[in-house]
């Protein structure tokens, strides 16, 4: 199927083949319509790709500070990387969309097949989209208006933060097209509106809608124009829909309210204030998010909760249904709203027409669901750039996330092996990357990959609860396959796979099971186990952590989803501590930091015992400054120090091991490649099986201990 991306390293709009969705757990699947260009959002989008790296710095100087920061900790090379690997990566664009459901998800009820459905989908002939953010549309609704529901709900949802009442006067700053339907809803409702803007065809759009104007390309005085439209009493709000970096919006709009008057931001205008404005009237300003309540909130969005009536009349998808009924009471005028209507295909002029005419508001985007191509696997046309050593082995790729495809798939690209099948559930990310590192398929059916003989490993990018899953089915299949750690979530999908993994043994020839622990094939690290092998001694060790504080909605914190930081990323640390002291973990402790709103178990000591004698503590703290090394290891053995500076030093006392580096080797390519290559020759497993399983078992076992702390 066909979807729009856009590219914000080169700018390029592009009209991309990417495989259908797959319909997951609570979504519609939806075949497309049409889909509605956002004017500002997308333009903005597209301008900022489109300009030059010295720009887009002057655009974010907050993410250069970030970038700064980054360079002082993990040096010049990473982060620059690290910064071109974002930004090469496609944002699917657009979020209004019609069109008809050709499946519906598991736990889904109040849609079925055939339905038309108005939701936030992206530009693509097939979306796939939470229960939560569609709405079903009227009959007696064309999609070509329906399209509008999701920016109408924009508009919508400014104003119930307004809450406007019968007679009331408001100012809309910007008649763009969210400002435009918002002068008609508030219209609707009952209002005086004046409208604010430079471009003369809105404001005879907006006059045409009953509101007063105020035209600024003529010089005309905004707060002058309030101070009569209201009477001499001030409005009693001003909604601000433009777009701009300038203050002058938040203060002219502060100037033109009355005592106690209201502020609405829908849009984007610099928010530099003058005190007494807002402290001598009372005034207050709210910013409006997006849609309505459930914007960003995950259990809303993916997880399909629902808020109760009772106590949030108005979420997303009740905005939505809203915005439609609006539209079968005629309450909205949306015929002059459309500027012009493109074919999918000629997408890319349509962005250029956006971009060239400033005064332009709805343009469409129409669809030919009879020429749409349902396959869920493509090939790539061009050949494969990647390395395709026919003796190395085969590879397949599931998980096409920022990790894996700016770090790990990247790694792996650089092994002796054939790059086969890239799998991501959305398609978009897995058909970047496999035309990136030169994979021969993409697909978003996993089935695929299990079901193909040629194929004898498998690459595991995913969230970590889906660890378990796919490692099971690539073990069942015959196939040994790599998990970019954690192996498993719960004490119930670790006893699969080492079931798994024992029935296969018995055959005599099992898979190999390697878990991404690529810190001990650091060359520093390896450097440090050397020294530390000439001596018998056991050894004391403190591995710090400076894991950086992440919010608690993050999936990573989920329990179910992440299963915690400590399984999710701790275990790299119990991994070293147990690579280096050579011993098996006799007992575990843990204790965490108890803070007054304790959401996260993410600031926890685990204090390890081997049977050799050695001992280590694991500091894994979320509450560091960020400017501080990420890890720092010092081991003390047989009166010799080792310290490990953040994989950029190692350097000893008592000892003459040394070794420095301008920038950051944590062992990801080694640790790929010793993988392939115990694939290709059957080999040794390059970390032993026990190994991987008892660092599972005592990074769960920690977990444990430290929820229970």
């Amino acid at each position: 199927m066909k979807q729009i991306l856009q590219n914000l390293a080169s700018g390029k709009t592009e009209v991309a083949e990417i495989p259908t969705p797959q319909c997951k757990s609570g979504h519609l699947l939806i075949q497309t319509i049409t889909s509605l260009i956002s004017a500002g959002t997308e333009r903005m989008l597209v301008d900022f790709g489109r300009s030059s790296y010295l720009d887009k710095a002057r655009q974010q100087p907050e993410k250069v500070k970030m970038m700064l920061d980054k360079i002082k900790t993990d040096g010049l090379l990473p982060t620059v990387d690290a910064v071109r690997s974002k930004l090469d990566q496609p944002i699917p664009m657009g979020y209004s969309n019609v069109g008809e459901v050709i499946k519906v998800g598991a736990g889904v009820a109040g849609f079925t097949v055939g339905d038309m459905i108005v939701s936030n989908g992206r530009h693509a002939e097939v979306v796939c989209v939470p229960k939560n953010l569609c709405a079903k549309v009227p009959q007696s609704i064309a999609p070509d208006d329906a399209v509008f529901t999701v920016v109408g709900a924009i508009a919508l949802q400014g104003i119930r933060l307004a809450a406007p009442t019968l007679g009331e006067s408001f100012v809309v700053t910007g008649l763009g097209l969210i400002g435009l339907m918002t002068v008609q809803l508030l219209r609707a409702q009952g209002c005086r509106v004046l409208g604010i803007d430079f471009d003369e065809k809105k404001l005879e759009l907006a006059e045409s809608y009953g509101a007063d104007v105020v035209n600024l390309s003529q010089g005309e005085d905004p707060i002058s124009a309030a101070d009569v439209f209201s009477r001499g009493r001030g409005v009693d709000g001003v909604i601000l829909t433009a777009s701009t970096k300038s203050n002058d919006p938040v203060q002219q709009g502060a100037t033109m309210c009355r005592k106690r008057g209201r502020l609405i931001l829908v849009g984007v205008t610099g928010l530099e204030l003058n005190r007494s404005d807002f402290y001598e009237k009372e005034l207050s300003l709210q910013v409006s998010c997006s849609y309505g309540p459930g914007r960003y909130d995950s259990s809303y969005e993916e997880g399909g909760a629902d808020y109760p009536l009772a106590f949030v009349r108005w979420s997303e998808q009740r905005n939505f249904e809203a915005v439609l009924d609006i539209m079968v009471s005629g309450g909205l005028s949306l015929d002059a709203l459309k500027s012009k209507t493109f074919k999918l295909t000629g997408a890319t002029q349509a962005y250029d027409y956006l971009m060239h005419d400033k005064g332009a508001l709805g343009v469409l985007l129409r669809y030919n669901e009879h020429e749409t191509k349902l396959d869920r696997t493509i090939k790539f046309l061009k050949p494969a750039n990647g390395p395709q050593n026919i003796d190395g082995p085969v590879l397949a790729a599931i998980g096409a996330g920022n990790y894996a495809g700016r770090m790990l798939l990247p790694c792996f690209g650089k092994c002796d092996a054939q790059l086969r099948v890239i799998a991501s559930s959305g398609g978009v990310s897995g058909s970047h990357y496999g035309k990136k590192l030169g994979f021969q398929e993409t697909t978003t059916d996993t089935d695929v990959i299990f079901d193909n003989s040629e194929i004898n490993g498998v690459i595991i990018g995913t969230h970590h609860n889906t660890h378990a899953r796919f490692a099971l089915a690539a073990i069942k299949a015959g196939k040994s396959v790599f998990v970019e750690k954690p192996l498993c979530v719960t004490k119930g999908e670790f006893a699969a796979i080492e079931s798994a993994y024992n029935a296969a043994s018995k055959t005599g020839n099992p898979p190999i099971i390697m878990v991404g622990y690529n810190r001990r094939f650091a060359p520093m690290m390896q450097k440090l186990k050397s020294a530390l092998d000439e001596s018998l001694e056991p050894l004391s060790m403190i591995y710090t952590c400076n894991a950086g504080s992440i919010p608690s909605d993050t999936w990573v914190q989920d329990l179910e989803r992440g299963g915690g930081r400590i399984i999710g990323e701790a275990c790299h640390f119990i991994d070293i501590a147990r690579f280096l002291t050579g011993s098996p973990i006799a007992k575990i402790q843990a204790v965490r930091m108890l803070p007054a709103s304790a959401h996260c178990f993410d600031t926890a000591s685990i204090n390890i015992e081997f049977e050799n004698g050695s001992i280590a503590t694991i500091n894994y703290f979320a509450n560091g400054h960020y400017g501080f090394p990420k890890e720092q290891l010092t081991v003390f053995q047989d009166k010799k120090t080792f310290f490990l500076d953040n994989f950029r030093s190692l350097k000893s006392y008592g000892h003459s091991v040394s070794m420095r580096s301008f920038t950051q080797d944590k062992g990801q390519i080694e640790c790929c490649k010793a993988f392939c290559n115990s694939v290709s020759t059957g080999g040794m497993p390059p970390i032993p099986i026990e190994e991987i399983f008892e660092v599972a078992k005592a990074s769960m076992e920690a977990h444990d201990l430290v929820r229970k702390a």
